[in-house]
């Protein structure tokens, strides 16, 4: 039976140019790290971004949180301690305070058509709904992004972050891990998200996806917009419920 509905986040709930939001928050934080060490701000960006690619690697065999990697990784690079607190500050103030000014612009930052009322409807019905976005960045971001979207006063039973993960998208670990922190299995799961190569878990751990980007995957039990998948999610749930009292 499902009982949770997991929304990503980046062009599902938010309407943005992600790779430009990404490279200009990117920038920003490592000028801050450039400033704070002496090293050349070249340098700070290139190693900060090997570090970002290590926590992505969908080989890694590590047991610690993306956050922690991502840590280790950039401290082995360039000797700065993104955990010390001093630093920490300065990125968390930069997170927090510093982003809004990237909304417009190239970035186009801007709620989904109808993500909301999507949200709200799961909600209504009665099943849980959580923030499965990939967690790469601090829930600062998120929060951020959440603002953007329009849904930051929604009660999410649970958000993705950097520091609450031990893998990223699409990874099964990922998904189970999200899953069992809502005291759910996968199979009571459905993920609606717009990316076929990041929003279907891998390997398949039976958790169901609702397809909301512009692409075509048949695995999908839905695929349209999200402001039609709202109308439509009592007949999904409906359908994924009686596909599992037939197994």
């Amino acid at each position: 039976m499902i009982r949770a509905v997991l929304f990503d986040l980046d062009d599902t709930l938010l309407d943005i140019n992600l790779t430009a939001f990404v490279a200009r928050w990117a920038s920003g934080k490592a000028r801050i790290l450039a400033k704070a060490s002496g090293i050349p701000y070249p340098i700070v960006m290139e190693r900060l971004a090997r570090s970002y690619m290590r926590v992505n690697d969908q080989t890694r065999d590590d047991q610690m949180t993306n956050e922690q990697l991502l840590n280790e990784t950039f401290f082995s690079l360039t000797s700065i301690p993104l955990d010390d607190p001093a630093i920490a500050d300065a990125i968390g103030f930069y997170e927090r305070e510093c982003l809004e000014p990237l909304k417009g612009g190239i970035v186009m930052a801007a709620p989904k058509i109808g993500a909301r009322q999507t949200v709200e409807k799961a909600m209504s019905m009665g099943l849980t709904v959580a923030l499965a976005t990939n967690p790469t960045l601090s829930m600062d971001v998120d929060r951020v992004r959440m603002r953007w979207a329009g849904v930051d006063d929604i009660d999410f039973a649970l958000v993705s972050h950097i520091a609450n993960s031990t893998r990223t998208k699409p990874c099964a670990r990922y998904y189970q891990e999200f899953a069992a922190q809502l005291g759910l299995a996968p199979q009571e799961c459905l993920m609606v998200g717009n990316d076929a190569a990041r929003d279907f878990p891998r390997p398949d751990i039976g958790m169901s996806t609702a397809y909301v980007g512009h692409g075509w995957p048949r695995k999908a039990v839905f695929r349209g917009p999200i402001e039609a998948l709202g109308a439509r999610l009592p007949e999904i749930v409906d359908l994924l419920d009686s596909r599992q009292d037939l197994r």
